[in-house]
């Protein structure tokens, strides 16, 4: 159905405002020059901002999309970049744009750009520091999808009674879901998940000594956890850990505030 149409539909009265609302969720989106199909309705539509993946893509593509985005939706995500790439594509970004680099993801923002805050909480912790930039992903999108983040550092197992204060004052935040960081054996999370009332998502991170120690080790240990309340993503995958504890914890936000959106 044409939005031409959907209008028609409300206009007349034959279609409500929320199924119209749904019918237009579902097709937004703009390509650039056969180089990429933006999903622009995905932050209405699912809560999750379209992100880029920046890897195997050209800075020039970049610098296309990004601007695409912007000019559209006044805001663009992307991961998986060098310091050195970042630059390159930021040189030649408009001067009235806002920009922040960190751990591999650029946030590119519109003069005038507004993030609406969702009053969904999330903790995420990390078992070592070797695990802060990929938390730091999850961090940035959660917190790009309007949620308030607490993080910790450097609370694994090696040292266990480092963890119980912090747990504490998790619960004292009243967090919605808590991401866990861990490379190494991967214990953390099942840990932490045999200990709250909360959900948790696992985040393997590719940390550790020979065999198992890209991750694989961490990640199966997750996934063998025998604590309940545990879900995984992949490996290093920040940015899924992040985007799922923010649905999660919008969603707890909504109902907070009583069921409708405001």
């Amino acid at each position: 159905m044409k939005l031409r149409e959907i209008l028609k539909k409300v206009r007349e009265g034959s279609m409500k405002i929320e199924d119209a609302e749904r019918e237009i969720k579902a097709f937004q989106t703009a390509e650039i020059e056969r180089i990429a199909r933006l999903d622009l309705g995905r932050e209405i539509r699912k809560g999750i901002p379209e992100v880029v993946f920046g890897g195997g893509k050209s800075e020039e593509e970049l610098v296309k999309i990004s601007l695409k985005m912007l000019q559209d939706s006044g805001r663009c995500i992307i991961t998986r970049l060098s310091r050195d790439r970042a630059l390159k594509i930021i040189s030649k970004l408009p001067e009235d744009s806002w920009h922040e680099f960190d751990s591999g993801i650029l946030v590119i923002k519109k003069k005038g750009f507004e993030k609406k805050e969702s009053g969904g909480k999330v903790a995420i912790l990390t078992a070592g520091t070797s695990d802060i930039p990929f938390a730091k992903e999850a961090e940035i999108i959660a917190r790009e999808m309007g949620c308030k983040v607490l993080t910790f550092h450097d609370v694994g197992v090696a040292g266990i009674h480092r963890l119980f204060p912090v747990l504490t004052e998790i619960m004292k935040a009243d967090c919605d879901v808590i991401i866990v960081a861990a490379g190494m054996d991967g214990a953390l999370p099942s840990v932490v998940a045999g200990l709250v009332d909360i959900p948790v998502i696992g985040l393997p991170t590719s940390t550790g000594y020979g065999a198992g120690g890209k991750g694989e080790a961490a990640l199966y240990s997750m996934l063998q956890s025998c604590s309940p309340g545990l879900g995984v993503v992949n490996i290093d995958n920040g940015f899924g850990a992040g985007a799922l504890a923010a649905i999660i914890a919008n969603r707890v936000a909504k109902f907070r505030k009583g069921g409708n959106d405001k």
